[in-house]
């Protein structure tokens, strides 16, 4: 029996993201569609339809054309979602920015995406993002032409100055999202995804959960991740759920309270969202009793963790889920009525209309229980990468297969397990994050000679980023002063957490640098052992 299962063919949504929107409001128009709770906005689905519709020929006013592309760099808030909608309305390709990025990859994604316009706020508790906004165009040929903040005077004349929405309407195949991830190797890519990839890989999500329109989803995962902006906000479009946002950024207290005053029925996270809020001090003080259903995705759930949820919780049917970017995202997932053991030891089974196979390096099919790459196939699978041809070639093979870069077995029942991975990549906190590209940065620093990062356990993020550093001759430095480097350059959660300075790296015999020997000391001279066993 070999590694390779198919789901079944079902019907699959055959529409754009604007016409799904104004069928879900034509069905649900009185309905919530929208909570931001930080924000105090409450809008039912007619409610959302008609600020969509707006913001939609504001964009074609400011002159954006069908096929251009605007960023959106914020935290999560109820304009994001209006933004992602009426991109997909107005024909503009949403891009989307993680708030973490500072002035090096925020200067990177303007380059390469060639986005005209881009939305933000203006500052927060985390930075002043006008600011590092001027620095990464500092000297720059950005073509950069509408900076607008969010929810303030420049987006109330956008919307004030509409323009003429197109009269044909989009391709379900467009391009509607664009997606920065590590990808496999190097700098981050632009991942394009069609509407046709999205709608349905929220509606197949949706299926596995058994969500209608009477479930309320509590969404603390950031929108800008395909977590938050196809299995958060499209999973509510294509059902009629309410969508809840508890805060601008992960709060385990707000996610408690939002749960709790909004009564959801349905949760996502990370692990280490789930196990910040049943670690809160105040988590037994909340009725969390209407909860039913979730999905907890990003990293390996402890088994402990998986149980928490499950009693304390109140929610029975947790899910858990497998995917990445590439893949609109999800491509395996357990049913809310598998066993707990299927559940914390597998990431479940392949979706409908999804095919999936585990292959050798030579790319043979390996037999059930042995180890291989996984790959999948179908209606998820990416555009490609925005002009990059030859990386999307090496990720997908000329028949369809998309090479996910992890390694998998698969059980005689058709459940998956995911072993390790054949890229090297960490994940933190649902973070994918290239090693190559911390050491790339680092290497700018002028007293660092050579530097090699790896990934080590972590008990509440999964895995935490290692640097090892070797200076040049004669120099000297401080971890402290590393860090200090990064800050307001990189994302906060690439900053290495751990610093090592040494003379040399363990080499093979031809020069090769094993990197798997850097994470053993690590972990043996840290004592991770009880996280790397976790």
């Amino acid at each position: 029996m070999l590694s390779y299962a198919a789901g079944p063919e079902v019907p699959l949504i055959e529409q754009p993201a604007g016409a799904m929107l104004a069928s879900t409001a034509a069905r649900f128009g009185e309905r919530e569609a929208l909570v931001a709770c930080h924000q105090k906005i409450r809008l039912t689905w007619r409610e959302l339809d008609r600020a969509v519709g707006a913001v939609a020929r504001g964009l074609r006013g400011l002159g954006l054309a069908t096929g251009d592309r605007a960023g959106v760099w914020a935290a999560n808030c109820a304009e994001w979602v209006l933004l992602q909608f009426a991109c997909a309305r107005a024909q503009v390709v949403l891009v989307n920015v993680n708030p973490a990025y500072r002035s090096h990859e925020l200067r990177y994604v303007l380059q390469r995406s060639r986005m005209r316009a881009l939305f933000l706020h203006d500052a927060d508790e985390r930075g002043d993002y006008r600011a590092i906004l001027a620095e990464a165009r500092d000297g720059q040929q950005i073509a950069l032409e509408h900076v607008i903040g969010l929810g303030g005077p420049e987006w109330r004349s956008m919307i004030g100055a509409p323009g003429e929405l197109p009269q044909a309407p989009a391709d379900r195949h467009d391009v509607v999202n664009m997606q920065y991830t590590s990808g496999t190797t190097g700098a981050p890519k632009g991942v394009l995804l069609t509407h046709h990839n999205v709608l349905n890989n929220a509606l197949l999500t949706a299926q596995r959960l058994a969500a209608t329109e009477r479930d309320r989803i509590c969404v603390p995962v950031p929108l800008y991740h395909c977590f938050g902006c196809v299995i958060g906000s499209l999973v509510s479009l294509v059902t009629g759920a309410a969508m809840i946002l508890p805060a601008a950024r992960f709060d385990a207290l707000s996610t408690l309270r939002a749960i709790e005053s909004e009564r959801a029925t349905v949760i996502y996270g990370v692990p280490a969202m789930f196990i910040a809020e049943l670690e809160h001090p105040q988590f037994a003080g909340f009725d969390l009793r209407p909860l039913r259903t979730g999905i907890m995705a990003g990293a390996p759930c402890p088994i402990e963790v998986m149980k928490r949820v499950v009693s304390d919780m109140h929610c029975a049917g947790m899910t858990i889920a497998y995917g990445q970017t590439e893949s609109s995202p999800v491509i395996t997932m357990s049913r809310a009525d598998d066993g707990l053991e299927r559940r914390v030891t597998t990431v479940g089974s392949v979706l409908p209309a999804t095919e999936l196979k585990i292959v050798s390096a030579a790319g043979e099919t390996v037999p059930v229980g042995e180890q291989g790459e996984l790959c999948t196939r179908g209606y998820l699978v990416m555009k490609g990468y925005d002009g990059d041809p030859e990386a999307t070639a090496r990720a997908v093979d000329g028949e369809g297969w998309l090479r996910t870069g992890d390694l998998a077995t698969m059980r005689e029942d058709g459940y998956v397990k995911i072993t390790g991975r054949a890229k090297d990549m960490i994940i933190r906190g649902g973070e994918n994050i290239s090693p190559r590209e911390i050491e790339e940065f680092l290497h700018t620093h002028p007293k660092i000679a050579e530097v090699q990062v790896v990934g080590v356990p972590d008990a509440r993020m999964g895995e935490a980023v290692a640097a090892w550093v070797r200076l040049r001759a004669g120099e000297a430095l401080t971890a402290e002063e590393i860090c200090d480097f990064c800050r307001g350059r990189i994302a906060h959660f690439k900053i290495p957490h751990y610093i090592r300075f040494v003379d040399a790296f363990p080499m093979t015999v031809t020069g090769k640098i094993q990197k798997f020997r850097m994470r053993e000391q690590e972990i043996a001279e840290r004592g991770l052992q009880t996280e790397a066993t976790a």
